[in-house]
């Protein structure tokens, strides 16, 4: 059974009828339970310019969560390198880290942070997507910045944000531990963890390939109360297959009700399938499998569910399930 850390990924998913505020303040509780809970960290996405997913700062969601709890490590899961200048992602991370040392990450990635073009050229001032080697200079430079210039005492535990072999190659190169999202592209998985360990040349930041896999994770007392719970994510994902990023994340009411095409039911079920959603014992023993699978050294978990009562429920679950049956095998 699990024996991994397990970590969680906030997204931030702001409900129907209600204001990017109301999500925002809701943030805290989060932190604070998976802080009591015993995850290990829990990071922050930048998104942008998306009517489902509130636009917060990773550092300022950091430095807020940091503040409020007390053992659990933060950070960004991540910010996304072309959209911000190296010295400040370096003196914004490192001033975190001095102010909690051996608590703060820096996740790095490669992407936009949003789907609309306009909002992308707007983040990088106008530039078009970055090139793989203008993304290499980023993260390295980042990188240099941490150690020549901020020089502020402990460092930011740095990670290389991947979805890809291009990423896993980068993340190998540089000799960084890797945050590979299953959650977005579980077919890249297994070959592009094979690349970056076949190919890690040990750094002063990583002596060996360390991988955290993140999965989405939807967890309840039944099966029949995972479906539902992830029915509003459902409706966001059939969007995004349809090329439209402007979807709401409706009531699990709403989603049950929404008229996905058979096209998207199946690839929605397809997606599912690599995923780790269902009972206690049905996402342990899934989530199991994976860490298996990927030979992992840790576990994220994101989990878009509607109400925060019922996200920290997911998270209570898991946790509570992978303790006593790790006990149940000692």
């Amino acid at each position: 059974m699990i024996t991994l850390p397990l970590s969680a990924l906030e997204v931030a998913m702001v409900q129907t009828g209600t204001r990017a505020v109301d999500t925002l303040g809701q943030t805290t509780e989060f932190a604070r339970r998976l802080d009591a809970l015993g995850y290990r960290r829990l990071w922050y996405a930048e998104h942008h310019h998306s009517p489902a997913i509130g636009a917060f700062p990773p550092v300022v969601m950091t430095a807020h969560a940091a503040a409020s709890t007390s053992t659990i490590r933060l950070g960004s899961g991540g910010v996304m390198a072309p959209n911000h200048a190296p010295v400040m992602l370096a003196e914004q991370f490192g001033t975190l880290a001095a102010l909690h040392p051996d608590r703060i990450d820096l996740g790095l990635g490669r992407g936009p942070g949003t789907f609309d073009e306009s909002t992308a050229r707007a983040l990088r001032r106008g530039a078009g997507p970055t090139t793989d080697d203008e993304y290499r200079d980023d993260v390295a430079s980042t990188l240099r910045y941490l150690v020549d210039e901020v020089a502020l005492g402990p460092l930011p535990e740095p990670w290389l944000l991947s979805s890809s072999t291009a990423g896993a190659a980068l993340a190998a190169e540089l000799g960084l531990p890797i945050a590979f999202a299953h959650h977005i592209r579980p077919d890249n998985t297994l070959a592009a963890l094979a690349h970056y360990r076949a190919h890690f040349a040990p750094s002063p930041w990583c002596d060996r390939p360390r991988v955290l896999l993140c999965v989405e994770t939807v967890c309840a007392e039944t099966q029949e109360e995972a479906v539902r719970l992830a029915g509003p994510m459902d409706v966001v994902k059939a969007g995004l297959l349809n090329g439209r990023s402007d979807i709401p994340f409706p009531t699990p009411a709403e989603a049950a009700v929404h008229p996905f095409t058979e096209a998207e039911r199946r690839a929605l079920a397809s997606f599912r399938a690599h995923q780790a959603h269902g009972t206690p014992e049905a996402v342990v023993q899934r989530l199991t499998e994976l860490a298996a699978a990927t030979d992992a050294d840790e576990l994220m978990l994101v989990t878009p569910v509607y109400a925060l009562a019922e996200r920290l429920r997911s998270y209570e679950l898991v946790k509570q399930h992978a303790s006593l049956a790790e006990a149940g095998t000692g």
